[in-house]
C-alpha cells in the first residue's frame, strides 16, 4: 500500500507541475483552457500534499524516519496570566 501511495504522489505533483505550467502560459483569450488546466493543477496539488502527508505519517509510525521533537505539556504547567 505504500507503494501505491508513493506512486501517486509522484503522478499528482506531476500533474500539479504539467497543469499549473499549462494554466500560467495560456493565452488571455482561452479563458476556459486556463481554468481548466487550474483546476486539474489544484486537483494534482491537493492529492500530492495528501499523499506526502500520509506518507510521512506512515514513516514516523514504521521507524523509518525519527519524529520532530515536540514539547510536551505536563498537568502542573499553568498559563500566564491564569490563575
Amino acid at each position: 500500500m505504500t507503494k501505491l501511495i508513493a506512486i501517486l504522489n509522484v503522478v499528482a505533483w506531476s500533474g500539479f507541475w504539467a497543469f499549473g505550467y499549462l494554466a500560467f502560459t495560456a493565452g488571455v483569450e482561452n479563458t476556459g483552457q486556463m481554468v481548466t488546466a487550474a483546476i486539474l493543477a489544484s486537483i494534482g496539488g491537493g492529492l500530492g500534499m495528501m499523499a506526502y502527508l500520509w506518507l510521512i505519517r506512515h514513516s514516523e509510525e514504521t521507524g523509518y524516519a525519527k519524529r520532530p521533537n515536540r514539547a510536551v505539556k505536563r498537568e502542573n504547567d499553568e498559563v500566564e496570566g491564569t490563575s
